[in-house]
């Protein structure tokens, strides 16, 4: 878990494939630790050809089942049809809105939203309005498994917030400034 929080988690990601794939985790997440879906992220990108949005836009029922007995990844059909379904949903909210990495960092205005007060390990709230407003748009646009919980931890994973608390070496809060030597 260190070295994922280190390199990777809060880390700005704009690429539009990467961040479906990283949404689609986070969605098989729900109910799970995210250890859980980290240590089974080889096994995602084995099985659902690596993520690929295209790809798994195209299967059918019988790769469905066959993912259903597939031990490297969450084995729960609900989550492996909202796979499926999501991808579907890419693809037409990409042919309606171009790129998704464009779309998804909208919600924030651009830029990675930083709090304007000093973030402590308590303070780290499970939702937040722009959450709110892309799970709901989501959603409407056919997507599951993108509840208000989902799509935070998905904005933080993803950078599009910075959650990082006083005293982490990657926060970049109010505070940060004030720290770093002359």
């Amino acid at each position: 878990m260190c070295a994922y929080h280190d390199r990777e988690w809060g880390v700005p990601l704009h690429d539009g494939r990467r961040l479906f794939g990283l949404l689609l985790l986070e969605g098989a997440q729900a109910g799970l630790s995210w250890s859980t879906i980290l240590r089974k992220r080889e096994g995602y990108l084995r099985a659902l050809d690596g993520l690929d949005p295209d790809a798994i836009a195209a299967y059918d029922e019988a790769r469905i089942e066959a993912l259903l007995g597939d031990p490297g990844i969450v084995r729960n059909r609900a989550k492996v049809r909202a796979a499926v379904q999501n991808a579907r949903a890419y693809q037409r909210l990409s042919a309606d809105r171009g790129d998704f990495g464009t779309y998804v960092w909208d919600f924030v205005g651009g830029e990675p939203q930083i709090p304007d007060h000093p973030l402590e390990a308590g303070d780290v709230r499970g939702t937040s309005p722009e959450g709110d407003l892309l799970s709901a748009d989501l959603r409407r646009r056919g997507f599951s498994f993108v509840g208000p919980t989902i799509t935070y931890a998905f904005m933080q994973s993803a950078g599009l917030v910075d959650d990082h608390v006083v005293g982490c070496h990657r926060y970049r809060g109010p505070l940060a400034a004030a720290a770093e030597p002359m």
